[in-house]
């Protein structure tokens, strides 16, 4: 369980063999389970009790589970809530179905317990995420923007450009639409961080414009500011009952609506300040980290990483470790490639299910073979509908400290590179695997590595690969593959290699940051 409260799970299905069967594992791992045979009982639990998730039958009298879930999720209260459908059903019109509906997941009868178990608490982990954090989709683009972005709407051409021309001047990305309808239409485009907006405009006046915004999901957030000669007391308590975030008369002159959108944006400022302290608080709340604070011990080897989160967010790079006996360890470095969809925090849920995944695949494995864990874990994410949709890089290394033997798989990563301490040379090593959850066979295989002393190998993402300087030029990867070749063995090879990004950077770097470098000790 992600956490010590115990959660609740409403059961639906009209077969009483399943609900009993269902009941008995799911109470068995501390679950509260509670049994309905169809949808108005359904309906009647989720009024009355917490429900933290949902198991529904697809085939049931009256309405069926797609149904069943599309009324679910036309209450607002309910539309966070994993739901997972447990179905005879198997293709992938059903799974499709099953994802438009609004469902999380899609489990075929006859199931696998434990992957029941295992897809439950990824949902419960993605779910208490957002509840902590909330849905706030469009944060990654705030965060990203070092410019704030205004729009202008007024029909005074003259008067929007002098206003324009200051903003500017202020330091603002500023654009400008003369009536209500452009100025809809460039919200949409330009995603603006605040809109001015005169009232007494043509057609239609600020007020309707100001109804028009709020009437849409994606704008009406966008603090909204009144500009207008207008200053009867009516009418400015009418453009607050709209939920407008100040009103500017447009006689007290351009430093003045220049005055009010600086101390909006510093009040923006301040509030995502405090939405990455609720992201840091959710994930020590799950007792989830992407990246564990220490390297671990082992024997004949010297490991470190480096990991710096953009923008100081914790997002979208994970590294673990596993001590599978004795003498095996399991290095794990993976990149959730979840930036685009504007809710990044998911990677925190992400990472979650391949730890579990990993954990899962090492305690029924015959050998300690990246290859071997890498597919069991690739299955598990195809498998999963919604974890599936997005995709992730992974490289996997175990090492033998008695046989000094490394193996290696990766799945979409970028190439290992090994440098030969006695040969003085420096090699890539490339997997052919294909991206986590892209494919159901992923095509993974083993390389693996007689390492002698002093021999190293590192394993990076993208972030450091793909970050410039100030003239544009990446840092790349024969950058990188030099600074390992030239680094002497009295060096620390991590700290150097730090030191050369840093330089080549000026700190700046434009994605996380996630390096490992495993070396065997002399």
């Amino acid at each position: 369980m992600p956490n010590d409260e115990k959660k609740s799970i409403l059961v639906i299905d009209d077969d009483v063999t399943i609900r009993k069967l269902l009941n008995h594992h799911l109470k068995k791992n501390n679950y509260t389970v509670f049994e309905a045979e169809g949808a108005l009982p359904a309906f009647e639990h989720l009024k009355k009790e917490n429900i933290d998730l949902v198991l529904c039958d697809v085939t049931m009298d009256e309405m069926d589970g797609f149904t069943f879930c599309k009324k679910v999720r036309e209450n607002e209260n309910y539309r966070a809530l994993p739901f997972v459908f447990v179905t005879a059903k198997s293709s992938m019109e059903d799974k499709s179905m099953a994802l438009e509906a609004g469902g999380d997941d899609i489990i075929t009868k006859p199931f696998d317990v434990k992957e029941l178990l295992l897809k439950i608490q990824t949902l419960m982990r993605r779910s208490e995420i957002y509840k902590v954090y909330g849905t706030k989709k469009n944060l990654e683009q705030s965060f990203n923007q070092t410019t704030s972005k205004i729009l202008l709407v007024d029909d005074d051409q003259s008067l929007a450009k002098l206003f324009e021309y200051n903003l500017k001047k202020a330091g603002f990305e500023c654009e400008i639409a003369y009536n209500a309808e452009g100025g809809f239409n460039k919200a949409l485009s330009f995603q603006p961080d605040i809109i001015v907006s005169d009232i007494m405009m043509p057609e239609v006046d600020g007020f309707e414009f100001r109804k028009r915004l709020l009437a849409d999901e994606n704008l009406k957030s966008i603090p909204f500011v009144f500009l207008t000669s207008k200053s009867e007391e009516n009418d400015i308590l009418d453009g607050y009952d709209l939920g407008i975030a100040d009103y500017v008369l447009k006689t007290a002159g351009p430093r003045v609506v220049v005055a009010k959108v600086s101390a909006i944006v510093k009040s923006l400022g301040k509030e995502r300040q405090k939405v990455v302290s609720e992201l840091h608080h959710a994930a020590d709340s799950l007792r989830v980290k992407v990246v564990p604070d220490n390297c671990p011990t082992f024997e004949g080897f010297e490991i470190e990483h480096w990991h710096v989160p953009f923008h100081g967010i914790p997002g979208g790079d994970f590294i673990d470790y596993f001590r599978m006996d004795e003498d095996n360890l399991a290095v794990v470095l993976g990149d959730v490639m979840g930036k685009k969809w504007g809710a990044w925090y998911f990677a925190f849920a992400y990472a979650g299910y391949v730890r579990s995944a990993i954990r899962v695949a090492l305690q029924t494995a015959k050998e300690f073979s990246p290859c071997d864990i890498l597919q069991q874990v690739n299955k598990s994410v195809y498998q999963d509908a919604k974890v599936s949709e997005v995709f992730a890089t992974l490289s996997i290394v175990t090492i033998n400290k008695k046989d000094k033997v490394l193996k290696y798989t990766g799945a979409g990563d970028l190439p290992v590179i090994y440098r030969n301490f006695s040969a003085e040379t420096v090699t890539k090593i490339k997997s052919k695997g294909l991206l986590l959850g892209f494919a159901e066979n992923g095509n993974y295989e083993d390389t693996t590595l007689s390492l002698n002393d002093g021999d190293m190998i590192f394993l990076v993402t993208d972030g450091i690969i793909e970050s410039r300087n100030s003239l544009g030029e990446q840092f790349g990867s024969k950058r990188l593959e030099e600074i390992i070749e030239n680094a002497k063995p009295e060096q620390k090879t991590l700290i150097v290699l730090k030191e050369a990004f840093n330089s080549f950077t000026e700190g700046k770097f434009e994605d996380d940051i996630s390096l490992i470098g495993i070396k065997v000790a002399k």
